[in-house]
Protein backbone atom coordinates (compact mmCIF):
# COMPACT_ATOMS: atom_id res chain seq x y z
CA UNK A 1 0.00 0.00 0.00
CA UNK A 2 0.85 3.29 -0.21
CA UNK A 3 0.87 5.36 2.47
CA UNK A 4 0.62 9.40 2.43
CA UNK A 5 2.54 11.63 4.75
CA UNK A 6 2.15 14.50 5.73
CA UNK A 7 -0.37 17.36 4.73
CA UNK A 8 -2.83 15.66 2.48
CA UNK A 9 -4.53 18.80 0.95
CA UNK A 10 -7.34 17.82 -1.90
CA UNK A 11 -4.74 18.55 -4.61
CA UNK A 12 -2.25 16.03 -3.61
CA UNK A 13 -4.73 13.40 -2.80
CA UNK A 14 -5.91 13.70 -6.52
CA UNK A 15 -2.36 14.01 -7.29
CA UNK A 16 -2.03 10.36 -5.69
CA UNK A 17 -5.27 8.96 -6.80
CA UNK A 18 -4.45 10.33 -10.55
CA UNK A 19 -0.77 8.67 -10.17
CA UNK A 20 -2.83 5.08 -8.86
CA UNK A 21 -5.25 4.82 -11.52
CA UNK A 22 -2.37 5.19 -14.34
CA UNK A 23 -0.96 1.90 -12.78
CA UNK A 24 -4.02 0.55 -12.63
CA UNK A 25 -4.77 1.51 -16.41
CA UNK A 26 -1.71 -0.01 -17.62
CA UNK A 27 -2.36 -3.27 -15.69
CA UNK A 28 -5.67 -3.68 -17.06
CA UNK A 29 -4.55 -2.42 -20.64
CA UNK A 30 -1.94 -5.58 -20.03
CA UNK A 31 -4.67 -8.36 -20.62
CA UNK A 32 -4.97 -6.94 -24.51
CA UNK A 33 -0.77 -8.18 -25.07
CA UNK A 34 -0.76 -5.52 -27.06
CA UNK A 35 2.61 -3.18 -27.69
CA UNK A 36 3.26 -0.89 -24.52
CA UNK A 37 3.45 2.44 -26.26
CA UNK A 38 -0.28 2.39 -26.06
CA UNK A 39 -0.67 1.26 -22.54
CA UNK A 40 2.01 4.55 -21.73
CA UNK A 41 -0.12 6.34 -24.48
CA UNK A 42 -2.99 6.40 -22.10
CA UNK A 43 -1.47 6.71 -18.67
CA UNK A 44 0.13 9.91 -20.36
CA UNK A 45 -2.87 11.26 -21.19
CA UNK A 46 -4.92 10.23 -18.09
CA UNK A 47 -2.40 12.37 -16.47
CA UNK A 48 -1.69 15.19 -18.65
CA UNK A 49 -5.39 15.09 -18.36
CA UNK A 50 -5.67 15.76 -14.90
CA UNK A 51 -2.96 18.87 -15.49
CA UNK A 52 -0.14 17.06 -14.17
CA UNK A 53 2.84 16.14 -16.06
CA UNK A 54 4.76 12.75 -16.37
CA UNK A 55 8.41 12.26 -15.28
CA UNK A 56 10.32 11.07 -18.17
CA UNK A 57 13.78 10.58 -16.78
CA UNK A 58 12.97 7.44 -15.23
CA UNK A 59 11.26 4.79 -15.83
CA UNK A 60 9.83 1.22 -14.83
CA UNK A 61 12.08 -1.62 -16.38
CA UNK A 62 11.94 -5.16 -16.49
CA UNK A 63 12.56 -7.78 -14.39
CA UNK A 64 14.34 -11.47 -14.56
CA UNK A 65 17.80 -12.40 -12.91
CA UNK A 66 18.99 -8.94 -12.42
CA UNK A 67 16.96 -5.87 -10.98
CA UNK A 68 17.16 -3.52 -13.84
CA UNK A 69 16.71 -5.57 -16.89
CA UNK A 70 15.33 -4.57 -20.47
CA UNK A 71 12.60 -3.62 -21.65
CA UNK A 72 12.44 -0.64 -20.26
CA UNK A 73 9.08 0.61 -19.41
CA UNK A 74 8.74 4.21 -19.89
CA UNK A 75 5.02 6.18 -18.85
CA UNK A 76 4.55 8.49 -21.66
CA UNK A 77 4.61 7.75 -25.29
CA UNK A 78 6.98 9.15 -27.87
CA UNK A 79 7.57 7.86 -31.58
CA UNK A 80 11.15 7.53 -30.52
CA UNK A 81 11.05 5.18 -28.02
CA UNK A 82 11.86 1.56 -28.40
CA UNK A 83 8.81 -0.42 -27.58
CA UNK A 84 7.88 -4.05 -27.05
CA UNK A 85 5.23 -6.86 -27.46
CA UNK A 86 3.41 -7.23 -24.07
CA UNK A 87 3.67 -11.28 -24.52
CA UNK A 88 3.39 -14.50 -21.82
CA UNK A 89 7.02 -14.60 -20.26
CA UNK A 90 7.39 -10.68 -19.49
CA UNK A 91 8.17 -9.56 -16.00
CA UNK A 92 8.09 -5.94 -15.43
CA UNK A 93 8.14 -3.26 -13.31
CA UNK A 94 5.55 -0.62 -13.98
CA UNK A 95 6.50 2.54 -12.49
CA UNK A 96 4.14 5.64 -12.85
CA UNK A 97 6.20 8.41 -11.99
CA UNK A 98 3.68 12.20 -12.04
CA UNK A 99 4.59 15.26 -11.03
CA UNK A 100 1.95 18.13 -10.30
CA UNK A 101 4.11 20.65 -11.74
CA UNK A 102 6.64 20.34 -14.67
CA UNK A 103 8.14 16.80 -16.05
CA UNK A 104 11.90 17.76 -14.74
CA UNK A 105 13.20 16.18 -11.71
CA UNK A 106 16.79 16.65 -9.75
CA UNK A 107 18.75 14.58 -7.87
CA UNK A 108 19.84 15.77 -3.83
CA UNK A 109 23.24 15.31 -3.09
CA UNK A 110 22.63 12.19 -0.98
CA UNK A 111 23.09 10.57 -4.56
CA UNK A 112 19.43 8.74 -3.85
CA UNK A 113 16.59 11.14 -3.53
CA UNK A 114 14.64 12.82 -6.31
CA UNK A 115 12.54 15.26 -6.19
CA UNK A 116 10.75 17.87 -8.88
CA UNK A 117 12.92 20.48 -10.11
CA UNK A 118 10.41 22.99 -9.70
CA UNK A 119 9.70 21.48 -6.06
CA UNK A 120 6.05 21.18 -6.38
CA UNK A 121 4.40 17.46 -5.29
CA UNK A 122 5.16 14.42 -7.35
CA UNK A 123 3.72 10.94 -7.08
CA UNK A 124 5.31 7.15 -7.61
CA UNK A 125 3.40 4.09 -7.11
CA UNK A 126 4.66 0.39 -8.30
CA UNK A 127 3.76 -2.77 -8.98
CA UNK A 128 5.39 -5.59 -10.68
CA UNK A 129 3.33 -7.58 -13.01
CA UNK A 130 4.30 -10.84 -14.49
CA UNK A 131 1.88 -12.00 -17.81
CA UNK A 132 1.27 -14.98 -18.10
CA UNK A 133 -1.19 -17.15 -20.61
CA UNK A 134 -4.26 -15.87 -18.28
CA UNK A 135 -3.29 -12.76 -17.97
CA UNK A 136 -1.09 -10.41 -16.76
CA UNK A 137 -0.95 -11.21 -12.57
CA UNK A 138 0.30 -8.60 -10.16
CA UNK A 139 3.17 -9.75 -8.19
CA UNK A 140 3.69 -7.53 -5.61
CA UNK A 141 -0.25 -7.90 -3.92
CA UNK A 142 -0.73 -10.21 -1.28
CA UNK A 143 -3.04 -12.74 -1.90
CA UNK A 144 -6.15 -10.92 -1.17
CA UNK A 145 -5.22 -8.09 -3.25
CA UNK A 146 -3.65 -6.65 -0.33
CA UNK A 147 -1.06 -3.41 -1.78
CA UNK A 148 -3.64 -1.54 -3.68
CA UNK A 149 -5.03 1.17 -2.66
CA UNK A 150 -4.47 3.94 -0.22
CA UNK A 151 -5.61 4.25 3.41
Amino acid sequence: CTYPVGDINAEKRKLLEVTENCLRIAIQQLKEKTRWRHIARKMQRHAEAAGFSVIEDLVGHGIGTEMWERPQVPNYFTNTLPDFHIKPGLVIAIEPMINRGGRDIRQLSDHWTIVSRDGLPSAHFEHTVAITENGPEVLTCGPNGEGWGMP
